[in-house]
């Protein structure tokens, strides 16, 4: 049995990155249980609370990214912390080498039903141009990362990351409270006839995007024809692809104006989008690629096409094609 820092180690990743990795997997493992107790913990429901996105947060939000924050604030390789739950970047320690940045609990309106969930968490090189504490430490694009993954909290626990070059995916021996090897050198599938989107946003899309994706589903031979799947948790959902094949998409749409796009560039795009493309998959803005996308605020908003090259390349142009004409 392999763990993931042996794996790691063998990709020539540096040992203080390892180590860092490793504390949010622990602390991940302790949100495991947390999220294990279900309603018998006095975790489930909501409080009377907003975060920064305006979504009311859940009990196990709080709980999640507490644990993360105290967790990565104490470890002394941390310069600082970004979350989805936070409205401005937090100072760890000065002067240390690595950044973190995670949605603490990716899905959270499942937790009351016992749905997907999971953590996402991307790290990147500290910059010594901007002070220690600000956003801007985080103004960097997907390229920059260092390594990135996400912890699936299902029937068992699952964790996918990558340093860039191959990704890999361990389970959770919850005796030991080791992440162990049980996928290495995963490789997107290319040709899966699947697709994850919210189809209740359909009649909010572009009319000529909406016509693309109902082809996809219209009556045909079975075997040209698309099935969908929603897991209504990105993580679950991108997890699904990695595994199955098939495209994630999540457009812009008109639902409201002042706020287009959903899902945050820094903490869920940027590090799924190097999971999917260093499996051989591809992830697209509306505009161009995800990784050369440079964020400019701490919670900036961005359409997601994340997927098989064919299917992924297929929606890129549809919409390039919509937004170049508008």
């Amino acid at each position: 049995m392999i763990s993931f820092k042996t794996l790691l180690a063998q990709e020539n990743a540096a040992p203080e990155l390892i180590d860092l990795v490793a504390v949010i997997l622990s602390t991940c493992h302790h949100i495991a249980e947390q999220v294990g107790h279900g309603a018998l913990g006095n975790t489930l429901g909501a409080t009377d609370a907003e975060n920064v996105q305006g979504e009311v947060q859940k009990k196990l939000d709080v709980i999640a990214n507490d644990l993360l924050i105290e967790a990565l604030t104490a470890h002394g390789s941390v310069r600082a912390i970004a979350s989805e739950e936070e409205e401005h970047a937090r100072l760890a320690c000065s002067g240390a080498p690595y950044l973190v940045a995670f949605d603490p609990l990716d899905g959270s309106s499942n937790i009351d039903v016992n749905g997907q969930i999971g953590t996402i968490f991307t790290i990147l090189k500290a910059r010594d141009d901007v002070p220690d504490h600000s956003d801007e430490q985080f103004f960097q694009t997907g390229r920059d990362q260092l390594c990135a993954g996400y912890v699936l909290y299902g029937p068992y626990t699952t964790l996918v990351v990558s340093t860039g070059a191959v990704v890999h995916e361990f389970t959770l021996n919850k005796s030991s409270g080791e992440f162990i090897s049980s996928k290495k050198d995963m490789v997107f599938q290319q040709g899966t006839r699947e697709f994850s989107a919210n189809m209740a946003n359909l009649f909010y899309w572009p009319k000529p995007f909406q016509n693309y994706i109902t082809s996809l589903i219209a009556p045909q031979p079975a075997n040209t024809r698309f099935n969908m799947r929603w897991q209504g948790a990105m993580v679950g959902d991108v997890h699904r692809i990695l595994a199955r094949g098939g495209v994630f998409i999540y457009p812009s749409d008109t639902r409201d104006v002042a706020q287009p796009a959903k899902l945050r560039l820094l903490y869920e795009a940027f590090p799924m989008a190097l999971l999917v493309e260093a499996a051989g998959g591809c992830g697209y803005t509306e505009a161009g690629r995800i990784l050369d996308t440079p964020l400019t605020q701490l919670h900036q908003r961005t359409p997601v096409i994340l997927g098989d090259k064919n299917w992924a390349n297929a929606c890129f142009t549809a919409l390039l094609i919509i937004n170049t004409a508008a």
